[in-house]
């Protein structure tokens, strides 16, 4: 790809918006929740697990747990039993109980608002905080940057790096902050539906025109 400069990238950044935003006018997150709680316990097993099987999973959870309390009360064992099929369940299932320990004890059960205090949470990276933030709450404090953000990003010559907050540091000043949040779905849904790794449906692609295919095989 030729080198490219600041303003030029930006440019071709608003663009490929405009288009992503046509091809995807109903892009949301694809975790069933109905509460900024339950969003933050979808998004903390969906660490390397599909969307698809974490919502079978949390289908049942939510039922049995309705709170922050009843999970920091909830047996340990039982928890786990739950969440195994979302992968490293050990792991998530002590997250998940010493997250919402926190909740109850420092902000009475209720989820935080800001990035510091989400971040201090168990289990809760950047990623997942922007998740909340965005989606649960509207507030646009970063961008979501998970596999398919990355990935594509990468192959849109939008970045080139490979660490997520060096990824989203790129990404925030290309996209307006209004469009932070909706950025991250649209690309998700791109990489889910036209975009994918190994064999990128590059003929049909609506971004064709807009896209240098960084690592594509020609």
């Amino acid at each position: 790809m030729p080198r490219e400069s600041a303003a030029a990238k930006k440019e071709r950044a608003m663009k490929i918006i405009a288009a992503l935003s046509r091809t995807y006018p109903d892009a949301h997150c694809e975790l069933n929740y109905s509460s900024p709680l339950e969003l933050l316990i979808a998004t903390i097993l969906s660490a390397q697990c599909t969307d698809k099987r974490v919502n079978l999973v949390t289908a049942d959870l939510f039922k049995k747990y309705r709170s922050a309390a009843d999970f920091a009360a909830a047996p340990l064992s039982e928890i786990e039993g739950m969440v195994r099929s979302t992968g490293f369940f050990r792991s998530k299932a002590r997250n998940l109980q010493a997250c919402c320990a926190a909740l109850v004890e420092r902000f009475g059960g209720e989820v935080p608002r800001t990035m510091d205090a989400l971040h201090a949470l168990a289990g809760v990276g950047r990623k997942t905080a922007n998740v909340v933030l965005g989606n649960a709450f509207g507030i646009s404090v970063g961008v979501v940057v998970d596999t398919h953000v990355m990935r594509l990003s990468r192959r849109l010559g939008l970045t080139t790096g490979t660490d997520a907050v060096k990824i989203e540091q790129a990404l925030m000043p290309l996209v307006p902050q209004k469009d932070w949040t909706l950025f991250s779905h649209w690309l998700i849904w791109h990489g889910r539906r036209r975009c994918a790794a190994r064999k990128p449906d590059c003929a049909g692609c609506e971004l064709r025109a807009l896209c240098p295919r960084v690592g594509v095989k020609p």
